[in-house]
């Protein structure tokens, strides 16, 4: 593929719904070699991860139960939680560079809804997402 036709491609597999890189090598193997290729691509980008997923969940099966395991999957998930936080708190620091601004309280009122007042996800969007777009326009 040339530059262009990587450029098309990545702007078509962006808009189209799913995973990107999942879209990019459908329309990757498409372009080289028809349908087989979009077949084996997709099979080449999914198979493998999917293959050590499922013998990871076998061998944790058979040893799950071992204290040793369950403390170092224990690390892995306190590592896992830390880079999620690590990556709200970089997408978060835009928001707070405007103090006075909405951004900030709608942020807060999402994590008050959500995390103190345990409403469900759906319920805290559903009443966050008109109201952020209605001061947002009025502010505009």
């Amino acid at each position: 593929m040339t530059p262009e036709e990587f450029n098309d491609a990545y702007a078509l597999c962006q808009f189209l719904p799913g995973p990107n890189v999942v879209n990019l090598s459908v329309v990757f193997g498409r372009r080289i070699r028809g349908p087989v290729g979009s077949a084996v691509a997709l099979v080449g980008l999914i198979g493998p991860p999917f293959v050590i997923v499922t013998l990871i969940s076998v061998v944790y099966g058979w040893f799950g139960e071992i204290g040793a395991l369950r403390r170092m999957l224990m690390g892995v998930a306190a590592a896992a939680a830390g880079l999620v936080l690590g990556t709200c708190a970089k997408m978060a620091l835009p928001l707070f560079r405007d103090r006075f601004g909405i951004a900030p309280l709608i942020a807060l009122a999402t994590f008050t809804t959500v995390g103190v007042l345990r409403w469900p996800i759906y319920a805290a969007l559903a009443v966050l997402i008109p109201l952020s777009i209605a001061i947002a326009w009025v502010r505009r």
